[in-house]
């Protein structure tokens, strides 16, 4: 009987310390997933944030701005347009030759 009741013990505190084991792992992979969700909605945040910088940057009033202020361009004119003739062609004599 002293046998039975030592082995029942033992299981007894077995479980129980299984029980605690398990408790433990439990609450920490929830704050580990927690963790987990927070940091996902951070990045999700961000992609949203830089999404919206990315079709800022990209809008042709700013691209014109930006071309005219730092790399001096000006829109074309026929003012300013130089047209280039190419001179292997001849003006229409000799080519029945």
């Amino acid at each position: 009987m002293l046998r039975l009741n030592l082995l029942l013990l033992l299981a007894v505190m077995a479980s129980a310390i299984f029980l605690v084991h398990t408790q433990y792992e439990s609450r920490k992979l929830f704050t580990e997933l927690d963790r987990a969700e927070v940091e996902s909605r951070r990045l999700a945040t961000d992609q949203q944030r830089l999404q919206v910088e990315k079709r800022a940057q990209a809008t042709p009033q700013r691209i014109e701005t930006l071309a005219r202020e730092r790399l001096q361009m000006k829109s074309a004119s026929p003012a300013i347009t130089q047209y280039v003739q190419d001179g292997s062609r001849t003006s229409g004599t000799g080519a029945a030759r």
